[in-house]
């Protein structure tokens, strides 16, 4: 699968749109602009990488990714106070990129800027979301929104980072 083919010939034009982590599970979700990501740990300071998120014991994801595409798609579902949830990370995704879907990932190594990634699995919402972020907002979501994704190689993440698929 080439760059061409995902990206419509653009290899260019998949981005990291957003990056959130939160300190702990339940707390809300912050945006921010860069981050370091931790091979084999998650993002720093968020609440996996620091054995706080709510699934740590049972299914913890090192880094969670949802698309814009997902989110528009959610937002147009949503009632007004979900559709404001969703715009300020309650979909409790880590990274939002653009330009590729979460289906081109499956299987495959990419990077963002300089950190390689490997998709791991899908990462439905769960009734948990709809207890932090408000009633509604996993149905919004819906089944196909997000995925699981291993750090490889560690290294910083910035707003604006390229996504490739390299493998």
């Amino acid at each position: 699968m080439g760059l061409s083919r995902i990206f419509n010939g653009r290899p260019d034009a998949a981005t990291l749109t957003a990056i959130y982590i939160s300190v702990k599970a339940g707390e809300p979700m912050q945006s921010i602009n860069s981050i370091t990501a931790i091979a084999g740990s998650g993002l720093n300071g968020d609440r996996y990488a620091e054995q706080k998120g709510f699934y740590r014991s049972v299914d913890s994801c090192e880094v969670t990714l949802i698309t814009q595409e997902e989110i528009d798609r959610a937002s147009k579902r949503a009632s007004t106070g979900i559709k404001q949830m969703i715009a300020n990370g309650g979909h409790r995704r880590n990274l939002v990129i653009s330009g590729v879907s979460v289906k081109q990932l499956v299987g495959a190594t990419f990077t963002i800027g300089e950190t390689i990634l490997r998709y791991r699995k899908p990462r439905p919402p769960c009734a948990y979301i709809d207890r932090v972020s408000g009633q509604g907002m996993c149905k919004a979501l819906g089944k196909q929104s997000g995925a699981c994704i291993e750090i490889v190689t560690g290294g910083p993440l910035r707003v604006g980072d390229i996504v490739r698929i390299i493998q």
